[in-house]
């Protein structure tokens, strides 16, 4: 399977999605101008890697911002994520920032999908 790599810009995460090394993340900033265009291809690959997944996936959100455009295709790769045995999200968030944790928060109680939460 293929790896999904997709570098950070000022208004887009970073995303690597990479079964063979066991690496699933999205991390930084998500205020893209078009969000499903931007989100669209992880939505595939979780479809695609559904099929075969690994044993177990631990899907990494660290997030230092998103827009509510985002958000809604975020909670989509969560609902996504829902689909794949065996998988934890481990939502990361700067221990001042109130507003990102209580986002995980949002999130965890909208998807049936183990969450977990952590500072940095």
């Amino acid at each position: 399977m293929d790896i999904l790599s997709i570098e950070s810009t000022d208004e887009t995460p970073r995303v690597l999605l990479d079964k063979a090394s066991g690496v699933f993340e999205i991390s930084g900033r998500s205020l893209p101008e078009d969000s499903p265009e931007f989100y669209n291809p992880v939505l595939q690959w979780i479809d695609d890697y559904k099929k075969d997944p690994n044993p177990t996936t631990e899907f990494l959100f660290k997030l230092e911002y998103s827009n509510t455009a985002s958000s809604k295709l975020i909670q989509d790769v969560m609902l996504a994520l829902e689909k794949v045995k065996n998988t934890k999200i481990v939502w990361y968030y700067e221990s001042e920032d109130e507003d990102m944790e209580q986002a995980g928060r949002e999130f965890a109680e909208l998807v049936n999908v183990p969450f977990e939460f952590k500072t940095y």
